[in-house]
């Protein structure tokens, strides 16, 4: 069972973290990559890299042929699947076992039990794991399952019984919406699954999502790392996770830890695992699932345990003994995990897409970011928006809090969208910070929305400063020889430079005057003076009225300028003389949110619809969002076709509003 090559079935930042670790053991290293992915960090970390096909998953990292010929053609003797595509899919493990490979992960039957949550709820509540009631049989007729969802009763989960990270899971509240709820969490356990096998739970109302991190060897060796908390959800996905949980007790942790196991026993589970639970505000604790991989929360356990997780996998899928033993365990101090998405709060955390412009990671002590990405590289809608995670350990939970919220506001991210102001507000309320949040959390403390912050005067005329000293240095490079302390020295003060900034929504109109290194910016209001003290790579050191002020600041080729201070991220436009800044509002027209697949087209050409009907579905990073109307009115035009691939801001279907009658 021994090797010493490595094929990591996956990309992004599980690759580069399973990679980082397989070259440190001395392996040789193999990646494999979609042309989505060509400049990828994860490409060039290996030892050697193989195309696997187009963009798409379902062509690339979804196809188990591609990756088996791509480890037959580098003579890889071991495969890593990573979590997500094909780490949880049987038939793949087998094949890569029946062609003499060895697969880092558990058994076949193992992840065919523990995949399958109607097979799995059955096994579990055989072993005595206490289980949530629900309804996990076979007939899957949608009057089978309205009838058993009025013995459960209401609110209940929907859940993919094939499936996991928030695909085909919906809430139901009352019955008059179950139908529809069988219907979209069905299309989309077949999209992202294969299988349109549903099962039914009572919800559990506010509880903590507690995981425990389980490991067993070939041997028959079983222990669990301790728990980690992962409550921090939206639309069941988790966003922050931490470790140990803060209400867990010695007890309690025993109890879980001895159920996790029993259900780990109960497959013959053999590597890393999680077995996933809801603890209830009495202590009470609930099988969820099994998750039979490496979790993406991994490093927090890490962090408090001291192992390495995937060092462990790897040892063990070569027949060696676990090297401890559940006394040996022990939990040093505390850590915090955050994600960082490529995604806009604002707009219900729809992902987004487009060319990172800059990314900066921070660096401390105590803090450890994996990522998948780098500047330059171009994030796509054909995978999970997930771009990095930022892990922060501490002492205790308030050095570890402390420590990530400082590294979120240091970490610096350009080009799309992403939820890292929305992550450090999250960490910062009340609740969070006395380590109260259940899984209820975002939607109990966001229920107005989130709203894009609002840059200050003092913003915009830093943004106005930034933009004119690149224009100054553009025209430096271009010059002939002339020396620096020249730059922006004149006899007399040099004319004044009208700008017009617009920032969310904002629009800013400011003169900007330079006289050597001090720059005057009038507002509408006020007068703002700015010294540039330092200015390297896009970070900034400045004082403006005289307060010292740390920011990074970027024009990117398309003319717009990222500007980051402290936890604040805006995009500034420069609104060029005769250019009208103002768009057009769409009126009737319903436009692609992103880029996407049309999997389900609704809409007709002179259909008469209503506000928040739906017209279509659109599948984009492994999601489904339904497109819906948002004036009456009848469809004048339908602008796209079922199963084509769109672009954001397409038109899919325009609207004609119903004209006022004249009176």
């Amino acid at each position: 069972m021994a090797f010493n090559s490595l094929l990591v079935a996956n990309r992004g930042e599980i690759a580069c973290r399973i990679l980082r670790t397989a070259r440190d053991l001395g392996l040789r290293t193999i990646a494999v990559y979609s042309q989505a992915d060509s400049n990828a960090p994860h490409v060039l970390m290996a030892d050697e890299a193989v195309l696997i096909g187009p963009g798409p998953v379902g062509q690339s990292y979804l196809d188990p042929q591609r990756i088996l010929k791509a480890a037959k053609k580098t003579g890889a003797t071991a495969v890593h699947p990573g979590y997500g595509f094909l780490s949880e899919n049987d038939g793949f493990a087998e094949a890569v076992n029946d062609a003499g490979l060895v697969f880092v992960g558990p058994s076949a039957r193992a992840i065919y039990l523990m995949g399958n949550k109607a097979e799995a709820k059955r096994l579990m509540i055989a072993a005595g794991v206490p289980c949530v009631p629900g309804y996990q049989e076979a007939d899957q007729s949608d009057a089978v399952l309205i009838k058993a969802a009025e013995t459960i009763g209401y609110p209940l989960m929907v859940k993919a019984a094939a499936g996991g990270g928030g695909r085909g899971m919906r809430l139901v509240d009352k019955c008059e919406d179950l139908e529809n709820a069988l219907s979209l969490a069905r299309s989309e356990a077949i999209s992202a699954f294969g299988s349109g096998t549903l099962i039914l739970e009572k919800a559990i109302q506010r509880p903590r999502h507690v995981e425990i991190q389980i490991f067993a060897d070939s041997q028959g060796n079983y222990i669990h790392l301790g728990e980690r908390d992962c409550s921090v959800q939206r639309r069941h996905q988790k966003v922050i996770e931490e470790s140990p949980c803060p209400v867990m007790t010695p007890h309690l942790r025993a109890q879980m830890g001895s159920a996790a196991i029993a259900a780990a026993k109960a497959v013959d589970y053999c590597g890393a695992g999680t077995v996933e639970f809801l603890l209830d505000a009495s202590g009470n604790f609930y099988f969820l699932e099994m998750n039979t991989r490496l979790q993406v929360e991994h490093p927090v356990t890490e962090m408090v345990t001291g192992l390495d997780l995937v060092a462990l996998q790897l040892s063990v899928a070569q027949g060696n003994p676990l090297p401890l033993k559940q006394e040996d365990v022990r939990l040093d101090g505390h850590a915090m995990e955050v994600r960082l998405y490529a995604e806009d709060p604002a707009q219900d955390f729809l992902p987004v897409t487009g060319v990172i412009d800059l990314w900066r990671p921070a660096i401390a002590k105590g803090v450890r970011v994996d990522d998948g990405i780098c500047t330059g590289m171009e994030v796509s809608p054909y995978y999970d928006p997930m771009l990095a995670k930022i892990i922060a350990w501490g002492p205790d939970r308030q050095v570890a809090h402390n420590r990530l919220t400082k590294a979120l506001r240091a970490s610096v991210l350009f080009g799309p969208t992403s939820n890292a102001t929305f992550l450090i507000e999250a960490l910062e309320t009340d609740t969070f910070v006395k380590g109260e949040a259940t899984t209820a959390f975002i939607e109990e403390t966001f229920a107005s929305g989130i709203e894009l912050p609002v840059p200050s005067a003092a913003d915009a005329a830093l943004a106005a400063v930034l933009f004119l000293r690149k224009e100054q240095n553009d025209a430096f490079a271009r010059a002939g020889y002339v020396s620096r302390t020249q730059l922006g020295w004149s006899s007399s003060a040099l004319p004044p430079v009208p700008l017009q900034l617009t920032s969310n929504s904002e629009t800013f109109n400011l003169v900007v005057r330079c006289m050597g290194s001090m720059w005057t910016i009038k507002t509408k209001d006020d007068t703002i003076s700015i010294s540039v003290d330092a200015e390297e790579d896009a970070a900034v050191s400045c004082r403006i009225d005289g307060r010292t002020v740390f920011a990074t600041g970027l024009v990117n080729n398309r003319g717009d300028l990222g500007l980051a201070i402290g936890q604040w991220r805006y995009v500034f436009h420069r609104v060029q003389p005769g250019q009208d800044d103002k768009t057009a509002s769409g009126g009737g027209q319903i436009l692609a949110p992103m880029p996407g697949l049309i999997i389900d087209l609704v809409a007709v050409e002179g259909q008469t619809v209503a506000k928040g009907d739906v017209l279509a579905v659109l599948e984009a990073m492994k999601m489904q969002h339904q497109i819906t109307a948002h004036v009456d009115g009848v469809i004048k035009s339908v602008g796209v076709r079922l199963d084509s691939q769109i672009a954001a801001g397409d038109v899919i279907v325009e609207i004609e509003e119903p004209t006022a009658a004249v009176t």
